[in-house]
C-alpha cells in the first residue's frame, strides 16, 4: 500500500515568508492556484492506493474532493504544531487508518514537479527505505519517501542542522538503504522572494504557461532579478518593477 501524502498549512498561514511581496489574500490566491496545478498533475497519476490531503482549511478540502483526492483535515492546536509533529501526525493516520506500507511526502511549493517525477519516486520507494530529493537553494528537503513509514523520525524543525542533513546523518546510523532522487523539476519549491523571480521563468522556459501558478505570477509579481556583478550569476539583486 503506497500513499501520497500532501500536508498543506492553513490558508491563513500560508507563506508567511513571502508577504513583503503579496498581501495575505494574494498568498491565499497562490495557494489556491499551485494546489490545482498540482491537483491536475495528480489527474493523471494512477499508482498510488491513496493520495491524501492534510489541512484545516476547507477551500482546499473541498478542492482536494473535486479532484479524486482524499482531504482529511487537520486538527489546529495551540500553541501550534512544529513541522514534524504535522509530519507525524499525517504519517500516523496514513499508517492507523489505511494501512499504509509506504509514504511518500511532496509539498505544495514543488510546482515545477512533473507527473514522470511521481512515477519515478514510486519505482524508487519500492527497493529503498528512505528516499529523499534535496531542494535545490537549501539544504532542505522537498520529497520524503518512507518504506516502511516509521522507519525514520524526520528533522524539519531541527533547530541546529538542516533537515536534509540531519536526516541523512540519521539514516546512515540506521544503516539504511537511501536513494537521493536526483531533480531539478522535484528539487526546486518557493520558499521565498527570489524564488518567485525564478519560478515565474522556469515556468516559461519548461512551457508550463497554462498553469494556475504562472498566470498568478503574471498578473501579480512586481519584482525582477538583476546581476550585480557582469560576470557572477549568483551575485543578484531584486528590484521592483516599474508600473
Amino acid at each position: 500500500m503506497s500513499f501520497l501524502l500532501i500536508p498543506i498549512a492553513p490558508l491563513s498561514r500560508t507563506k508567511s515568508r513571502l508577504r513583503d511581496c503579496f498581501s495575505k489574500e494574494q498568498l491565499k490566491d497562490l495557494t489556491l492556484a499551485m494546489f490545482k496545478d498540482l491537483a491536475n498533475k495528480l489527474e493523471k497519476v494512477d499508482i498510488f492506493d491513496q493520495k491524501i490531503v492534510y489541512c484545516n482549511s476547507s477551500e482546499i478540502l473541498e478542492l482536494a474532493d473535486e479532484y479524486g483526492l482524499r482531504g482529511i483535515k487537520e486538527d489546529l492546536t495551540t500553541p501550534r504544531k512544529n513541522f514534524d509533529a504535522v509530519i507525524r501526525d499525517l504519517n500516523e493516520i496514513a499508517i492507523s487508518k489505511f494501512k499504509a506500507k509506504e509514504t511518500i511526502f511532496i509539498f505544495l511549493d514543488t510546482i515545477l514537479i512533473s507527473v514522470n517525477n511521481f512515477y519515478e519516486l514510486y519505482s524508487l520507494i519500492k527497493d529503498h527505505q528512505l528516499i529523499v530529493c534535496p531542494a535545490i537553494h537549501s539544504a532542505g528537503i522537498s520529497v520524503l519517501g518512507r518504506n516502511p513509514p516509521d522507519i525514520i523520525t524526520t528533522f524539519f524543525s531541527e533547530p541546529d542542522t538542516p533537515s536534509l542533513l540531519a536526516l541523512l546523518n540519521k539514516a546512515n546510523d540506521l544503516n539504511l538503504k537511501i536513494a537521493v532522487y536526483d531533480s531539478f523539476r522535484a528539487g526546486f519549491d518557493i520558499d521565498i522572494k527570489q524564488d518567485l523571480v525564478l519560478a515565474y521563468e522556469y515556468l516559461k522556459i519548461l512551457n508550463l504557461t497554462n498553469t494556475e501558478t504562472y498566470k498568478f505570477l503574471k498578473q501579480n509579481l512586481k519584482i525582477s532579478l538583476l546581476k550585480r556583478n557582469l560576470r557572477d550569476n549568483r551575485d543578484f539583486e531584486l528590484r521592483e518593477l516599474e508600473l
